[in-house]
């Protein structure tokens, strides 16, 4: 069998959230020049709208919704908005997060609910919904988490302390391998990405503080580009991955190395 219609997402739609910017915009691109219909939702509407633009711009068919998973009753909601314009979801990527920088003995305890609350509680709830009102009825779908290297090791010896955020990609990293052996039987694969550091909104405090340390502890001496997380978005959302699920994979020059 050739390998390109392995990647063809023609006809697929993806709902990627958090995809306005950042990573989850960049995985949209790689996504929509692959044929999928690219679904997103975020917080505020002129970062949406100014993503729907920009992937048009590119060819790629577009559909915002403005949401916030923090807002638990609006979830079910959004996805069976999604289900009835398209008829299906195909692909999953949970990539909506947020971080917090405190000591951990100082650590605001309105500040831990907010990191779980979206990072873990959002996370399961929208998956939970995919999966009841499309991907579990039609037998088969990819759910892709965006977990980090944060999730598979402690916080880097010098660097801002981000326990809530660290706990909350541990429980993305274990609730990708467990979910992925509790729906198998259902044709979805579950996988996730653990990035390493990239130039974000998100991670630009951590960056402008901690540059250095950073790439001295990154064998390829260099943080992630716009192009790093593509390929493997792709071969988690499309065909060319079915037979693999419950992996939790990192993408960070080596740094798991040391």
């Amino acid at each position: 069998m050739p390998l390109q219609p392995l990647f063809d997402l023609t006809g697929k739609v993806a709902l990627i959230t958090g995809g306005s910017r950042g990573l989850g915009l960049q995985i949209a691109e790689a996504l929509g020049e692959y044929g999928a219909i690219v679904v997103l939702t975020a917080r505020k509407q002129n970062e949406l709208d100014e993503a729907k633009t920009h992937l048009e711009g590119l060819g790629v068919e577009v559909m915002t919704i403005r949401n916030d998973l923090s807002d638990y009753p609006s979830i079910e909601p959004m996805v069976q908005q999604i289900v009835d314009a398209w008829g299906q979801i195909d692909i999953l990527v949970n990539n909506a997060g947020t971080t917090w920088g405190a000591k951990s003995q100082d650590h605001p305890l309105d500040a831990w609910e907010k990191v779980i609350n979206l990072n873990i509680n959002g996370l399961f709830l929208v998956t939970q919904a995919v999966g009841k009102l499309s991907m579990i009825p039609r037998q088969g779908g990819r759910i892709v988490n965006i977990a980090s290297v944060a999730g598979l090791q402690g916080n880097g010896m010098g660097m801002i302390p981000t326990l809530a955020y660290n706990t909350s990609k541990g429980g993305v990293v274990n609730l990708t391998r467990t979910l992925a052996a509790e729906w198998a039987e259902y044709n979805i694969t579950v996988n996730a990405i653990c990035p390493g550091y990239f130039p974000t909104k998100m991670t630009k405090g951590t960056l402008d503080y901690g540059m250095e340390r950073i790439l001295a502890a990154t064998p390829l001496r260099r943080i992630g580009n716009e192009q790093d997380l593509k390929g493997l978005a792709l071969l988690l959302s499309s065909d060319a991955s079915a037979f693999m699920t419950g992996q939790n994979i990192a993408v960070d020059g080596g740094a798991m190395l040391i």
